[in-house]
């Protein structure tokens, strides 16, 4: 018997070994996880950090995170999006920490070869830079319970699973944030 034939014996055998279904279903439930949830982790995770390559970056770690520690997901604690995003929650917060800086918006370049714009595209980007602005001027607290409602597009229950408290506290806290952005965005000339 050759060498090449040695090394090659059993080969079948281990490829015929079946995965365990626990595992398969595992693997299937985190996939459908993140095709659900990717997009409303990234829209969070950037609401939060303002930086759409460091969001990039974190919600990579986030789903790196929770993948590592799908096994320790326990369903009597919560839905599996609101454990996801207390994941992405704790990495934008790594990040920040990290920066030890606020971070600021991304605004996108002007294009310079573009035509002069529309009357409503004008009045369209000035109304996202008072947003901006206003979203800017809010303390972390207030654009983190933002960007969970609005950007990641959570339910109040999802949201107060994240942060550990009652739907109707998270239901009031939202509230507030979102009387303080009204107040900052009519302030803003």
């Amino acid at each position: 018997m050759s060498v090449r034939e040695r090394r090659s014996v059993g080969v079948n055998e281990t490829l015929a070994v079946a995965i365990p279904a626990q595992a398969v279903r595992a693997r299937l439930d985190f996939e459908a996880l993140y095709r659900s949830s990717r997009d409303d982790v990234f829209a969070y995770v950037a609401g939060m950090l303002r930086d759409r390559a460091a969001a990039e970056d974190v919600t990579a770690a986030a789903f790196e995170r929770a993948y590592r520690k799908r096994r320790s997901f326990d369903g009597r604690r919560g839905a599996p999006r609101a454990w996801l995003f207390g994941i992405a929650r704790n990495a934008a917060l790594d990040e920040l920490r990290r920066r030890r800086r606020v971070a600021t918006l991304a605004v996108e370049p002007a294009d310079e070869s573009v035509a002069p714009v529309a009357a409503d595209a004008v009045e369209g980007a000035l109304r996202r830079s008072v947003l901006q602005a206003g979203i800017s001027s809010l303390e972390p607290r207030d654009r983190e319970l933002v960007a969970l409602k609005f950007f990641a597009g959570l339910s109040n229950s999802e949201i107060a699973s994240i942060l550990g408290v009652t739907p109707s506290n998270a239901g009031t806290m939202l509230h507030r944030a979102v009387q303080k952005l009204r107040k900052a965005c009519d302030a803003t000339p």
